[in-house]
């Protein structure tokens, strides 16, 4: 209970840190969001007074001086209150971010669970059966590795869609289908999804790979599993039970900040393929002067980095007894 307390203490100290940047970092960026709606409205239109200070508090921008703007920032933050997107003008910011985490979950949560079994698997019976063809795909997925997200998806997007015409070649879902949890939505979706999964999984698999297969052929010198071999334990046993199951605590603690930064989305990878993601959405945000969605994508990855390392962080003095020994 002290180990969970002393956790819960530190994130605590850490989410009110974030929060507290998230609100000054935005105050450092020239440009102001509301002259830019009021640029845009004086082409149509003449701007009536008053209307700058109404869209600054439509937009959650607050008024006075810093710690009074911090204040309502605060209380606004309580209330789920982030303001009105520039971009997507007069849609409030949580609206937009629900319209869109969704799509980054499914993506890159699904990609990355699949890359971090797969990888972990193969670099496990790699190290097991070292020196063997297994050792060859370290190279070969070290390589695909090393290739950058937007020639990799530049290549797929090629391959899959011009030379073989197999898959769709943008978007979340065809524009025919009617957004619901209806079949052909699903298959729609799922087909579009297939390539920029796909980009993800080839480019991160080989990390997981490399790693669990130094860790099993380290763990595999230590004594623990000599003596397990010398008393005549199947091999299996000590593979999954004795040697995978310590050499796999590394990859727990990488997994976990994975994990945080799957709300990001792999934002390299739904721009080329203009997949609806939190990250498609955070560069229009950014294009857009859009500092309300901004502030808003910020904080919600921020929040889920610490929460997921949270999560996994005790989690691993489950797994490790060590680690809550070491913080008594």
């Amino acid at each position: 209970m002290r180990y969970i307390l002393r956790k819960l203490g530190f994130y605590a100290v850490a989410g009110w840190l974030a929060i507290t940047l998230n609100f000054l970092l935005p105050q450092l960026i020239p440009g102001n969001p509301v002259q830019l709606i009021l640029a845009r409205e004086s082409q149509t239109a003449p701007v009536t007074p008053g209307e700058a200070a109404a869209l600054t508090k439509l937009l959650g921008l607050g008024h006075g001086s810093l710690p009074t703007r911090y204040w309502q920032y605060l209380d606004n933050l309580l209330h789920l209150r982030l303001g009105l997107s520039v971009y997507e003008f007069p849609i409030p910011v949580t609206s937009v971010l629900r319209g869109t985490v969704l799509w980054t979950l499914i993506l890159v949560g699904t990609s990355l669970v699949v890359s971090v079994l797969l990888g972990i698997t193969l670099g496990a019976l790699a190290g097991w059966k070292r020196g063997t063809w297994l050792d060859s795909l370290v190279p070969a997925t070290t390589f695909l590795s090393s290739v950058p997200y937007f020639w990799l998806a530049l290549l797929l997007l090629y391959l899959f869609t011009s030379v073989w015409p197999v898959f769709p070649l943008s978007g979340g879902y065809s524009s025919d289908d009617t957004i619901g949890l209806n079949a052909q939505f699903v298959g729609s979706a799922i087909t579009h999804s297939i390539l920029p999964a796909l980009t993800i999984v080839i480019s991160s698999v080989g990390g997981w790979l490399l790693g669990m297969r130094n860790m099993m052929v380290s763990t595999l010198a230590e004594d623990y599993v000599t003596a397990a071999e010398a008393k005549g334990l199947r091999p299996r046993r000590i593979m999954i039970g004795y040697a995978a199951r310590n050499a796999v605590i590394p990859s727990v603690a990488g997994f976990a900040i994975s994990l945080g930064f799957v709300i990001s989305g792999s934002l390299v990878t739904e721009i080329v393929f203009s997949y609806p993601g939190i990250g498609f959405t955070l560069l229009n945000a950014v294009q857009n002067d859009d500092y309300p969605l901004m502030q808003g994508i910020f904080l919600l990855i921020t929040l889920a980095v610490l929460v997921a390392n949270l999560i996994v962080d005790i989690a691993y003095g489950v797994i490790d007894p060590r680690t809550r020994q070491a913080t008594r």
